[in-house]
């Protein structure tokens, strides 16, 4: 990923700036603060970089399959600019407090500033899309953009869903439940949908479409449980300060719903009772005993066994049916990345 860190970052720089406005619609010098703030707020998640899990995906894909890595270039920015709109969004609606190692946006500023920064980010991710037609024809132009449409409605019916049931305060929910918002806001938008992005880049057909597509969601289902399973167990690399975060935010993980249906009946109904509080009067005392509770009642262990049953299943899949993927070094850097989602630390 970090190879690809700087091309990516230096495509997306470009567009952290004003376009050329008709006059009389450009900025006077006398509301250059107001003009240099906006973008401050804009260039912020930016800035701060993440794993760039998602556009390297898109690289690898394309490289994989024969591609050229510099017709994927627009495309990869334009996935890593979604993942900074959505975060910022992301982060308001979860009400969280810190974003790769940092304070969150809405938190360093207000919350109508943060939105609005998300909304510009946003504007720009559509517009370095649009941008792929000088590189890509207007044929697979279209089919790209007809990819981030779906990858971001399904990841945003996702986002609904968990919002209600937090709002709601579900606590009767399956494995099943939780893979309905899993599928879409993370194996559809971090794995199988940037490496469709790639293989569309690259000339794929159906068939090959299709192995990609359950490749991603078996992969895509071991990182979002292992990402659930660091949130109780981990500081993300130095990166965040406290742990239990999806509990306090009110998520409902794989992890919840196992000790929910696992928990002796005074234990499920003080972690029913600790779950209907709002975040802020979620006590450490209170999210330290469930996360005791996530150890005691085997939850934790629970979620790694399915995270490594869903890797397996990821990489028979790679080995076996994406044999079309052949393109070195980039499979034996796609193969290194399935060991990654499962083993990281962040």
């Amino acid at each position: 990923m970090d190879k690809y860190r700087g091309l990516i970052w230096k495509e997306i720089k470009k567009y952290l700036s004003d376009p050329v406005y008709p006059y009389p619609f450009d900025v006077p010098s006398k509301f250059k603060k107001e003009h240099d703030f906006h973008w401050k707020l804009v260039s912020e998640y930016p800035e701060r970089q993440g794993k760039y899990l998602r556009p390297a995906l898109v690289f690898l894909t394309c490289e994989a399959m024969g591609g050229n890595k510099r017709k994927a270039l627009k495309t990869a920015a334009a996935m890593q600019t979604s993942e900074d709109w959505f975060l910022i969004h992301d982060d308001l609606e979860d009400k969280s407090v810190e974003r790769r190692g940092k304070a969150t946006l809405h938190r360093m500023y207000s919350s109508e500033l943060a939105v609005n920064a998300g909304d510009a980010l946003q504007i720009i991710m559509w517009k370095i899309i649009s941008d792929n037609q000088g590189v890509l024809g207007a044929q697979k132009t279209v089919a790209v953009t007809n990819e981030f449409y779906k990858i971001l409605t399904r990841t945003a019916l996702g986002q609904t869903s968990e919002i209600r049931w937090i709002q709601k305060n579900i606590t009767d929910f399956s494995d099943n439940d939780w893979l309905f918002i899993s599928d879409g806001k993370t194996s559809y938008y971090t794995i199988a949908g940037p490496m469709r992005l790639g293989a569309i880049i690259a000339g794929v057909n159906y068939k090959q479409l299709e192995k990609i597509t359950e490749f991603g969601l078996f992969l895509g289902r071991c990182f979002q449980l292992v990402d659930d399973i660091l949130d109780v167990t981990s500081d993300f690399a130095g990166l965040k300060k406290q742990t239990g975060n999806d509990i306090r935010e009110g998520k409902r993980t794989i992890l919840l719903g196992h000790l929910l249906r696992n928990a002796k009946r005074a234990d499920k109904k003080k972690v029913i009772k600790i779950m209907n509080r709002a975040g802020e009067k979620k006590t450490e005392e209170d999210v330290n005993w469930i996360i005791k509770k996530m150890h005691q009642y085997g939850s934790i262990e629970y979620a790694r066994s399915l995270a490594k049953k869903f890797k397996d299943r990821a990489y028979q899949i790679f080995n076996e049916d994406l044999t079309f993927l052949s393109n070195q070094p980039a499979r034996k850097d796609l193969e290194t990345l399935i060991h990654f989602v499962l083993e990281r630390n962040h």
